[in-house]
């Protein structure tokens, strides 16, 4: 196995991540996804320990630079022991909202830094003998986008399960280096990334000015400008669930159909992204108004990451976003005038090269010596600020069924953290013609967050109202629960409001369909997470 320890570092994005943890408040990418039949830990192990020489990362711990000086590095660890790594739990009752609550426990817990930060939980006990998996990795190992290494090789696109294989596989691990040699290694490399960071910026900012030599030297549309910038301006007003993140979290989750989401968008000339940020938009303007809170005048601020990958380097780890923050009037009833409104800010951000803007402010931030994130990192993620209300991240997944060991996987949810004043947050993601809602939240701030999705059931229902779609059949689950929220929404009584207080899982890459199944239709560049800037 190669030693990949002497340029094998965190970036400075990534060591932001790392620092802006706290006890209680774990930053990890996670997905829970379920599987038909059962999965037992054994094979489990066996299988994964086959494929991780695939993946030295997953085989390497953070170390710390010496002294404080450069940047932590990923080294092997010499304590590997892959079934500290893969665990299981049996559920009592074997209920969904079982799971859920499991999960909400699960990701309130920070993973030990002496080990590789990754691992696979399968959940027992499920009804109609199915298996949940849950995977965790921490966002400084992979953001949402590069979340890929772990699910792309335990995933296949066949239903036949692989051999497992009959020996167990040596793992050979590399010594560490002496400190002299790590000490002189970091350095270089901290200041070569810090290089590499500063011309970037400079190339970015040569592009934006280009760009705007070729609009008569503007950089934002201004057509749209002085209607839209009092919104961008605006400092992001609080809604009940942005309190300082106290934990523990829960867990919930919802599904929609993604040829109907597709449907809504083209008749509405949207984006399927449109149509996600105009759900989640509805929705917490009906979780606010149930507690009894205004919405009328009120602006709700989304934090939407951004891949700034390049199409061929999906699979590249660590951290490659941006983000664009999503204003949109909280106060927007009809849905079809909601989804315009979204749709008009969304194409105004994507005109403006704001992800751009954003990865350049964000660049500067990163270069903070190491040292000094570690000691204001945890500070900052208990400052009273609320920079966005709420984060909603969203990726296209595969459109054709994957398995694990033979199992098929029937669906699946993904996590994004909670924290700062963030209390509640949300990720999407589209798997085999479904998409995946998966709302995390702080136990404190959102005690119901299961009502969010009742009320993304309710605000599709009237999207697809609004489109004029066909009713969905009668044995639709949605459906069902979209019947049973009308009927006693009016009955439901606000819970009490906590007190005001002063940031894709999943892969984009997965494995390819059998040869005798078509593969999908790529996504359209309208449907991916607003922009993918090359």
């Amino acid at each position: 196995m190669p030693n990949h320890q002497q340029s094998d570092r965190l970036s400075w994005g990534d060591t932001v991540f790392l620092h802006m943890e706290r006890e209680g408040m774990p930053l990890n990418v996670a997905s829970v996804c379920i599987f038909e039949g059962e999965i037992s830990r054994a094979d489990c192990i066996q299988f994964v320990e086959s494929k991780l020489p695939l993946l030295p990362r997953y085989l390497k711990r953070v170390v710390a630079p010496p002294l404080g000086i450069g940047l932590p590095s990923w080294e092997y660890d010499p304590d590997f022991d892959l079934s500290r790594h893969i665990r299981e739990k049996t559920l009592a009752h074997g209920t969904e909202v079982e799971l859920k609550a499991f999960a909400g426990k699960l990701f309130s817990h920070l993973m030990d830094r002496n080990h590789p930060l990754w691992d696979i939980t399968l959940v027992h006990g499920l009804k109609e003998k199915r298996t949940a998996v849950i995977f965790r990795l921490h966002h400084c190992l992979a953001d949402g986008i590069a979340g890929v290494g772990i699910l792309n090789i335990l995933l296949d696109a066949s239903p036949t399960a692989p051999r497992l294989p009959k020996k167990r596989i040596k793992f050979t691990i590399p010594p560490p280096l002496d400190p002299l040699s790590s000490l002189t290694g970091g350095v270089v490399d901290s200041y070569a990334d810090l290089a590499q960071r500063i011309l970037s910026a400079m190339a970015d900012l040569l592009n934006m000015g280009e760009r705007a030599a070729m609009n008569g030297g503007q950089i934002l549309p201004t057509d749209e400008l002085g209607e839209l910038l009092p919104e961008i301006t605006a400092f992001t007003e609080r809604l009940r669930f942005n309190v300082k993140y106290e934990g523990p979290q829960k867990f919930a989750w919802a599904d929609v159909p993604l040829g109907e989401v597709k449907q809504i968008g083209h008749t509405f000339g949207a984006s399927v992204n449109d149509v996600i940020l105009a759900l989640v938009t509805a929705s917490i303007r009906r979780y606010v108004e149930f507690h009894g809170d205004r919405a009328k005048g009120r602006l709700f601020r989304m934090m939407v990451p951004v891949n700034l990958r390049g199409k061929d380097c999906n699979t590249e780890l660590g951290n490659r976003i941006s983000i664009i923050p999503v204003t949109v009037p909280l106060d927007i009833r009809n849905p079809k005038k909601l989804l315009q409104a979204v749709h008009r800010r969304t194409e105004f951000l994507k005109r403006s090269h704001a992800a751009e803007i954003v990865s350049l402010s964000a660049g500067f931030i990163g270069m903070l010596p190491t040292g000094l994130q570690a000691v204001i990192g945890p500070a900052l993620s208990q400052l009273p600020i609320t920079p966005f209300n709420l984060v909603c991240t969203n990726v296209p997944g595969p459109q054709y069924p994957l398995y694990l060991l033979g199992r098929r996987m029937l669906h699946w949810y993904p996590y994004v953290p909670v924290g700062g004043e963030m209390s509640v947050n949300c990720a999407v993601l589209s798997y085999d013609g479904n998409i995946g809602f998966g709302f995390s939240g702080d136990k404190h701030a959102a005690p119901d967050l299961r009502r969010l999705e009742e009320f993304l059931d309710v605000s599709f229902a009237e999207l697809r109202e609004a489109a004029g779609l066909e009713p969905p059949r009668k044995n639709s689950s949605p459906n069902r629960k979209m019947t049973r929220v009308r009927a006693r929404s009016s009955k439901l009584k606000p819970a009490s409001q906590p007190a005001m207080s002063v940031l894709s899982s999943i892969p984009l890459t997965v494995p390819a369909p059998p040869a005798e199944t078509a593969a999908p239709a790529p996504v359209a560049e309208e449907e991916k997470i607003l922009a993918t800037v090359a």
